[in-house]
């Protein structure tokens, strides 16, 4: 239902999402909902579309993900449909036309905030590895290293990296 008030496509749903289910209901925790954020995102897709799915599977399996995608999707497309009617008199008309624009810079600040709040919670565990990679893809790119190298090169570095990351930590949980 929260796609029926959200305007900017799938980013913008995210901090509702986040709002809605980590803060208030406390069905999903926040390094939960980074999770789901992050397969919705590589997943083929609509952002909301996979994003809802993946919430509603969590919290109520098979009936739940067909729950949340419905209402995912029929708000939009209710609201589309009519507005399709319309669409020539919305055009032309220069009020609706500067509320648009207006609503495109409360949509890109609503995107950079989702980028901040996203990095932030992502990077909490591994700020200076973080660093250290952009710098050097940074240079990289600079030097224009192919980027299918570069790629294969933050691929390769980010598994060792994690996979020590992640036995150092099994290894003082078992201590």
């Amino acid at each position: 239902m929260l796609s029926a008030f959200t305007f900017g496509g799938g980013y913008v749903i995210v901090p509702l999402l986040k709002k809605k289910y980590v803060n208030e209901l406390k069905w999903i925790n926040e390094d939960e909902m980074l999770d789901l954020v992050s397969i919705a995102q590589s997943s083929p897709g609509a952002l909301t579309i996979n994003a809802s799915i993946l919430v509603g599977y969590k919290v109520a399996g098979l009936k739940g993900a067909l729950i949340t995608v419905c209402g995912a999707c029929l708000p939009p497309l209710i609201i589309i449909t009519i507005i399709s009617q319309f669409y020539e008199l919305f055009m032309s008309n220069p009020i609706i036309q500067k509320v648009l624009m207006a609503m495109n810079i409360g949509v890109a600040a609503i995107l950079i905030d989702v980028v901040y709040d996203l990095a932030k919670s992502a990077l909490i565990d591994f700020k200076v590895y973080a660093l250290i990679m952009m710098f050097i893809t940074f240079v990289l790119a600079i030097l224009n290293v192919n980027i299918m190298l570069i790629i294969i090169f933050g691929g390769v570095s980010g598994y060792f990296y994690f996979k020590n990351h992640f036995h150092i930590k099994s290894n003082k949980e078992e201590a």
